[in-house]
């Protein structure tokens, strides 16, 4: 049987996205809702559920389809290497695994003696930034590990533990413990955590507080952090699951001029991106010292630098560097936020500013109108998801064209504040 016969069989009791979403609820664990649609086709920018709607994808899978949807260089390495070798035990290595983990090295400038780890999500990269930061212990009074308020890090245990949000935190109280909370983006609340001397492990923070509502940290305050750890001791963990792959306009969003001058972190956390659409994250670690920090046997994976997931990252960062990705994201981010910001001059709109770097994009709303404004956008063919009840996020796909942009801008002109209910968090 081929793959389109097995593919037809399971489609060929049930057709449209009611159907589908009926089936959904009944096999799947309800953690994510029933879905807004069931999709069965992607191409570039674009997406198409069962019931054959077309929908400009301005999420990208939150950040993840930094190519789009099948594009020929990724599916091209990932069945290449499929039906060249699929899995490996981490007892041996492979060719895309080591490449994958030297292009990472090389395109984050890490210093001579910095290592990679990879990872299947960036959750589990955090995870073992976690644990290693538990590793920077000093003489054991090393304690402490601080995080920043609207920080996300992930949902498993340890990453949790980093993350913000009491609605993800309090169901599974008591979280692995030593993780403090300071304001994001207050020197002095920083300065007062560092005043009892050497107690601190580890700094986590994302340079754009993504599912805070895509708020940049200011330049700063990066500088601060990095200047109080090194006099410390304590290890600055940037996580750029969501920042990192050129999201920004940058490889990684601290090397972005606009977002963070001259820091060199201790750990990057990455995943989203990295992949093109298929699972794989990575941890890099800075210099000697830091990658020395975990030993053989205290950390592992069973699908971390699979090769045909290392293969998908090699493709992903190759047409980035060919297609000059960077550059375009650049560039189409800054006429992105100027065309918003011009909307918002030139008429009452339910846009009240527009934030964010490259195409990792916050539009704060008037209102609690985000919901609904995720509604309105999917039933005019757009995709995209509110990351708090006034604003909405884009990171859609890093080929994404002015024109297509130039689409939603026009519909965002059309949204009127009668129009807009408030509706469920996406």
């Amino acid at each position: 049987m081929s793959n389109n016969d097995v593919q037809a069989a399971h489609c060929a009791h049930v057709a449209s996205v009611a159907q589908w979403q009926d089936r959904y609820n009944s096999a799947l664990l309800g953690v994510f809702g029933t879905p807004q649609t069931v999709l069965v086709r992607g191409e570039g920018p674009w997406v198409f559920d069962a019931d054959g709607g077309r929908y400009l994808d301005l999420l990208g899978g939150i950040a993840v389809n930094a190519l789009g949807h099948a594009h020929p260089a990724l599916t091209g390495a990932v069945s290449g290497q499929l039906s060249t070798l699929g899995h490996v035990s981490n007892f041996f290595a492979t060719p895309t695994q080591i490449s994958l983990a030297e292009k990472l090295l090389e395109i984050s400038q890490a210093p001579a003696g910095s290592h990679v780890f990879f990872t299947n999500s960036g959750t589990e990269a955090n995870e073992a930034a976690f644990k290693l930061a538990r590793r920077n212990n000093g003489d054991g009074t090393r304690t402490r590990i601080l995080a920043l308020t609207q920080s996300f890090h992930g949902r498993t245990m340890g990453a949790l533990a980093l993350t913000y949000k009491d609605a993800y935190r309090a169901p599974f109280a008591p979280l692995p413990g030593g993780v403090e909370f300071i304001p994001a983006g207050d020197l002095g609340a920083l300065q007062e955590a560092f005043a009892d001397g050497d107690s601190v492990a580890a700094v986590f923070l994302e340079v754009i507080q993504g599912e805070g509502g895509v708020r940049p940290l200011p330049a700063q305050y990066l500088r601060a952090v990095r200047d109080i750890t090194s006099e410390h001791g304590a290890l600055m963990v940037v996580d750029e699951v969501q920042t990192g792959i050129g999201r920004t306009g940058a490889w990684l969003a601290h090397q972005n001029p606009a977002l963070a001058t001259g820091i060199t972190p201790d750990v990057v956390t990455l995943a989203k991106g990295l992949g093109g659409g298929i699972p794989i994250g990575a941890m890099i670690t800075f210099g000697e010292r830091i990658s020395s920090l975990l030993s053989p046997g205290q950390h592992g994976t069973t699908f971390g630098g699979n090769p045909v997931a290392c293969a998908a990252g090699l493709a992903t960062l190759h047409v980035i560097e060919r297609d000059g990705l960077l550059d375009h994201v650049s560039e189409l981010g800054r006429w992105l936020q100027d065309e918003v910001a011009a909307l918002i001059a030139r008429r009452d709109s339910v846009v009240a500013s527009v934030r964010g770097q490259g195409l990792l994009v916050g539009i704060e709303l008037r209102g609690p109108w985000a919901p609904a404004a995720v509604d309105r956008a999917r039933e005019a063919g757009f995709i995209i998801n509110a990351v708090t009840p006034t604003t909405i996020r884009l990171a859609p796909a890093l080929i994404i064209t002015r024109d297509q942009l130039a689409s939603f801008v026009e519909f965002l002109a059309t949204l009127e504040p009668h129009s807009l209910s408030e509706g469920s968090h996406q």
